[in-house]
């Protein structure tokens, strides 16, 4: 790391610096978004149940209702449902994802679209949740356009970072609203601990150490989770390998190959509901949604846990398709020792992935169930109240850690690049 910080400070690299700048300054003006009000409305009070999920992700910005309140997160259902699409639902949306580069950018391009139909969809919702039925349609129509209006200049920051910047943009945003609330958190969390509390000072303060350093050892864990792979061994049929001296080729497959991904879509898929019965105000469907559809119950918990399986399957095997890569393989020359070619190397890795996305599944039901299960051992003593925001490990500090280790593989390997340029020019 430290080599890269002296390679980045390097008088040669001055481009890449301007493209950090440029990614702090637009990042910069996300957070500053995050705290103008939308004009005419009030700070939301009481608990936002599954929409916490995306108060994080905006930094705070729903409990605001600022002009940034609906974030990213209609461009991420929009994604959902396009990645659903592209799975032979509608031949169009599958014959543009072979079309390569190309069917990408289209695929993008609708996405993108489709997302800011349904922020402005979500924002009559909100419009309607937060602010009543007494206000006339003309106010809801022009939440609805403000709020719609921020989630398009959002995309289009996080395009400019993509573009200008290092890393992904869309992620970046992300990660910098969650990091926003994470001094929120710390405070909160001492106040209630030490500062709030029935118990002793020394305990609260214990209490409160012993909440670093575990909210630290998860950072870690997340982070050899996430560098974690099962390396399968590639023969090349035209290769030897006494003549690179014994080196092996490896294919690398990532125990959690689907990142976060789906964390994020099993809680917008249980976020729908909720926001519907936000909406609706019907009692009763707001009354099933708290009992059946809640992670702190037990029943919405395990439907919660069943949705991070289908999706990291689902994602998984979208992402990594078995078929290609046996195709690819054998186009190149390569096999796996000890299995034939084409059918027998595509069900092999198949088998893999599928056993390495059980593992990583797993390790994201383990992250995502540490704040239900935090809050729930606190409610049990009558003499600590913590807040809502105050947690350990979830789906905010697995999008953190994972964003922050792209983005770092991101300008290491813009570094790598550089200096082989440089060598090459030289000889």
């Amino acid at each position: 790391m430290f080599q890269v910080l002296k390679q980045l400070f390097a008088p040669t690299n001055k481009d890449l610096r301007k493209r950090i700048g440029f990614t702090l300054a637009a990042l910069m003006i996300f957070i500053i978004g995050t705290s103008i009000r939308v004009p005419g409305t009030a700070d939301i009070t009481g608990n936002l149940g599954f929409l916490e999920l995306m108060d994080a992700m905006g930094g705070g910005s729903l409990k605001r209702f600022s002009i940034f309140a609906l974030g990213v997160m209609p461009y991420i259902t929009a994604s959902i449902i396009m990645q659903l699409l592209q799975l032979d639902i509608v031949p169009y949306f599958s014959e543009l994802s072979k079309e390569g580069p190309v069917g990408r950018q289209k695929i993008n391009q609708i996405t993108r679209y489709m997302g800011i139909i349904f922020a402005f969809i979500e924002g009559f919702a909100f419009s309607f949740a937060f602010l009543g039925k007494d206000v006339s349609a003309l106010e809801h129509l022009y939440v609805a356009t403000i709020l719609t209006a921020g989630t398009a200049f959002t995309l289009w920051l996080g395009d400019q970072i993509t573009k200008k910047g290092i890393g992904n943009g869309m992620s970046l945003i992300i990660m910098a609203g969650i990091i926003e609330t994470l001094p929120q958190m710390f405070i909160a969390a001492f106040e209630g601990l030490v500062v709030n509390s029935a118990i002793a000072k020394a305990i609260g303060i214990g209490l409160f150490v012993l909440f670093i350093v575990v909210y630290f050892l998860i950072v870690i864990g997340v982070i050899w989770v996430q560098e974690a792979d099962r390396k399968i061994p590639i023969q090349y049929a035209n290769k030897s390998t006494s003549a690179y001296g014994n080196a092996q080729s490896f294919m690398p497959m990532k125990i959690n190959a689907a990142g976060v991904v789906p964390v994020i879509f099993a809680s917008s898929f249980l976020a729908i509901p909720a926001t519907i019965a936000q909406f609706t105000k019907d009692q009763g469907f707001i009354d099933f949604c708290n009992q059946y559809l809640s992670y702190t119950t037990p029943v919405g918990f395990l439907i919660y846990v069943c949705l991070i399986f289908f999706f990291g399957y689902f994602y998984t095997f979208i992402q990594i398709k078995p078929e290609e890569l046996s195709k690819d393989l054998q186009q190149g020359g390569g096999y796996i020792p000890g299995i034939r070619p084409g059918k027998d190397t595509e069900n092999y890795i198949s088998k893999v992935i599928s056993r390495l996305t059980v593992v990583g599944s797993i390790f994201l039901i383990i992250i995502a169930g540490l704040p239900i299960a935090f809050t729930a051992l606190i409610n049990l003593s009558n003499k600590i109240s913590l807040p809502s925001n105050v947690t350990i490990g979830g789906t905010g500090l697995l999008i953190v850690v994972g964003v922050a280790l792209e983005t770092y593989k991101q300008l290491e390997g813009s570094l790598v690049t550089r200096s082989y340029k440089k060598s090459y020019r030289r000889k």
